[in-house]
């Protein structure tokens, strides 16, 4: 088994099909498909959503929950996924990772561009607004620039800023960014552990909270039994849909690359990782 480091997506999926390497990471799904002996293989190391940074502020839009819901309703979530991810990311509803405990599965917002628009009017928006600067990591600039076309579709038009790594998570931490983000979010845990950083009262990137929903963690923190405990972040998770707080995308599907030797090549072995692992489980086909 061949395992290198290659930064460049041309270069990587070159090496692939030489067979240099016998397993690429970040490549196009097409590009692997049409090439008889190799296969892409798909997990969902991540969970992407809009985050509203100013629904705490009563002079902005976003204050009102019907201009929430209708960035919610704008979303083509499975047009997205199809031209993006070829249909294999996991649309969920929620910012918490589907494979997480204490999960609760949301309903779905349906796509409808015109209860959407419907929905601004009712709020004072007939014409829509300028909701300003919509900041994203560069690496997601391109389902960024998905999300901010659904949304001038419905007549909330936005400015995307797409910012370095580094850059984006500090100033978010920092509570520097405004107006909207698109966030992503890979870290292992549990919807406690999700929900602490966005959605209570003092998270590492909350720009804000809710008495209830605070005092609905700070419950299920001190809750010994399993079974009450679930019932609490259910409720929690529940609370957030209701109030549209984020406008949630999906569990973001991350392509690779298998070469014609591999047997087992690792990938999605452990749930919400998405490279191959464990190395001891990768496995060669014998001649």
């Amino acid at each position: 088994m061949v395992l290198r480091v290659i930064p460049d997506y041309t270069t990587r999926h070159a090496a692939l099909k030489r067979g240099e390497v016998d397993i690429a990471y970040f490549l196009a799904a097409e590009d692997i498909r049409r090439t008889p002996g190799f296969m892409v293989k798909a997990t969902l190391p991540s969970t992407h959503w809009l985050y509203f940074l100013d629904q705490w502020d009563p002079k902005s839009p976003w204050h009102d929950r019907r201009v929430r819901l209708a960035a919610n309703y704008a979303i083509d979530r499975h047009a997205i996924n199809r031209a993006l991810t070829r249909g294999l990311s996991r649309i969920t509803w929620s910012i918490v990772h589907s494979t997480f405990d204490l999960y609760w599965q949301p309903p779905p917002y349906p796509y409808d561009a015109t209860q959407a628009r419907q929905l601004l009017v009712e709020a004072g928006y007939p014409n829509g607004f300028d909701a300003g600067t919509l900041f994203c990591d560069v690496q997601a600039t391109t389902l960024a620039e998905a999300l901010v076309n659904d949304l001038k579709a419905i007549g909330v038009r936005t400015q995307l800023r797409p910012l370095e790594r580094a850059a984006f998570f500090n100033g978010l931490a920092e509570k520097k960014l405004k107006n909207v983000v698109h966030v992503f979010a890979a870290a292992f845990g549990n919807a406690a552990t999700r929900l602490e950083g966005v959605a209570v009262s003092g998270g590492t990137y909350a720009y804000g909270g809710y008495p209830d929903l605070d005092g609905l963690f700070r419950d299920q923190a001190a809750e010994p039994d399993p079974m009450k405990r679930e019932v609490l972040m259910h409720r929690m998770q529940q609370l957030i849909y209701d109030r549209a707080m984020f406008a949630p995308i999906f569990d973001h599907a991350f392509l690779s690359g298998v070469g014609p030797r591999v047997e087992e090549s690792g990938l999605g072995l452990i749930p919400g990782w998405g490279f191959s692992a464990p190395y001891e489980d990768v496995r060669l086909k014998t001649k």
